[in-house]
């Protein structure tokens, strides 16, 4: 039973991240074409106006789409199903639409105080890319609790394909810059969310259950400061960048930031299919022994990963911007904000005890305090170290957050998580990562070091005998 759950969540993982794989090779393949065509204030801009609607959109959902989830499983009549859907769908578009008018109205404002002066159409393509993300997203998880993951891929490579098109012809055909980015950026997204309404009409009929919206936010409301303190460890650093250092240097951050961000490739796959899977599982006993495998095997791809991305950042910065050295110190902030992703990884596992029980209202606390360490570390770090000193921040705070969320989870809803495997896992990966920085290994002893990992893992008693069997099976030469 637990190997075929296992494989179940693999599978939709697998297809989930296929699209996030296609984009993730996108942006890599961008990144040239945006070191070319844009400046390092460009790129920063672009940085600066994501986090701005990452915040917002947080704030704007209010946490309903983190309950559609729960309540949709709980649902079991069809009845009540599409009442859901119905309800949450025309909550965000209330919220969207509330938030993009107000981001028009106050474009300018909002540019100076981001520090972008006379950019105010940036500010305004970006709230429209809001309203476009929120509910596209709504739409689109209706496939993943359907576990219709193809459905999902499909709407998600559609919008990849029309926003690098869309991208191409405003940043490198009209020149437009950082607004020709963002705008593309929304433009994919648009288009499908449109084509989404057409496909979904006949489950999209004016109805919005007050009673229903009510118990959605009394589950959903307690995660919002939750969430806005995730999001505050995850963008607040590019505001601190930009306050000590200069928008410059936030545009060489965020060339790290997109490289450390092939981890998202593994998070999204990963995410979009957790919830949905977790919730879906009856039996208290057969979740949590599955919860406990789970984190093991997350936490050692992600530590894999990170490993790799760390090792390989001087030369993968040179790839992406070959006649532009200015950007090249992104490299250092690659590896800890790699392993920032990881312990990441493991909050995602381990705080669905919480949702599972229904008892949300600790979690901002939680993440609160995460976000406490990581606004102070900055304030410490910051001005003398620049944006090494904000992804040492970010791999502090989310430890903490990987820390506090399991003792909190573990009270609540107590999961037989394999701790020796975990620490293994990341102390091997983060011990060859420092190994391989302090020597300053070359090209091809960085990547020796990467594919040495899992073998390492052999004399120090990570793998199951059940595991050992396996991969000797599959791997000729260590039978």
């Amino acid at each position: 039973m637990l190997g075929g759950q296992l494989k179940r969540l693999a599978r939709h993982s697998a297809i989930y991240g296929l699209g996030g794989l296609v984009s993730r090779v996108v942006a890599i393949i961008l990144l040239p074409l945006y070191t070319a065509y844009l400046e390092t204030d460009d790129l920063g801009a672009v940085g600066l106006v994501v986090a701005l609607v990452a915040i917002l959109v947080t704030i704007l959902r209010g946490g309903v789409s983190s309950a559609f989830f729960r309540f949709y499983f709980d649902a079991v009549e069809h009845a009540a199903r599409v009442t859901l859907l119905r309800t949450c769908f025309w909550f965000t578009m209330a919220t969207a639409t509330a938030g993009l008018l107000a981001g028009l109205l106050l474009a300018q404002p909002i540019a100076s105080a981001l520090g972008l002066g006379d950019e105010p159409n940036v500010v305004r393509a970006a709230f429209v890319g809001l309203w476009a993300q929120m509910n596209y997203e709504q739409l689109t998880a209706l496939f993943r609790v359907e576990e219709r993951s193809v459905a999902f891929l499909v709407a998600s490579l559609a919008n990849i394909a029309i926003t690098v098109a869309a991208t191409l012809v405003l940043v490198v055909g009209f020149e437009q810059g950082a607004l020709g980015v963002v705008v593309g950026n929304f433009t994919g997204t648009l288009v499908v969310y449109l084509a989404l309404l057409g496909y979904r009409r006949e489950q999209l009929g004016l109805e919005l259950d007050r009673r229903l919206l009510r118990e959605l936010q009394r589950f959903g409301l307690p995660l919002v400061p939750s969430a806005l303190a995730l999001v505050a460890i995850n963008f607040s650093d590019r505001f601190f960048v930009g306050h000590f250092a200069g928008v410059a240097e936030v545009g060489r951050y965020e060339l790290g930031v997109r490289i450390a961000s092939a981890m998202v490739l593994l998070l999204t796959a990963f995410r979009t299919a957790w919830p949905a899977f977790a919730y879906s599982i009856s039996d208290e006993d057969e979740a949590r022994r599955t919860y406990g495998y789970v984190l093991t095997y997350l936490v050692l791809v992600a530590s894999w990963l990170a490993l790799t991305l760390g090792l390989l950042a001087p030369w993968l910065v040179r790839v992406l911007a070959p006649a532009e050295p200015d950007f090249w110190p992104g490299a250092r902030v690659v590896a800890p904000l790699a392993f920032a992703a990881a312990a990441y990884a493991g909050y995602i596992v381990v705080s669905i005890g919480v949702g599972r029980a229904r008892r949300t209202g600790f979690n901002w606390i939680v993440t609160g305090f995460a976000a406490l360490v990581n606004v102070a570390l900055n304030l410490i770090l910051v001005p003398p170290f620049g944006m090494s000193g904000a992804a040492a921040a970010a791999v502090c705070a989310y430890a903490v957050l990987f820390a506090v969320m399991t003792w909190h989870a573990q009270r609540i809803y107590p999961v037989p998580y394999q701790w020796r495997r975990v620490g293994t896992a990341l102390a091997v990966a983060a011990v060859l990562t420092v190994a391989g920085k302090v020597l300053d290994v070359p090209l091809v002893v960085a990547i020796l070091l990467a594919a040495s990992y899992p073998l390492l893992l052999f004399p120090l008693g990570f793998y199951l005998p059940t595991e050992r069997a396996r991969i000797r099976r599959l791997v000729p030469l260590l039978r």
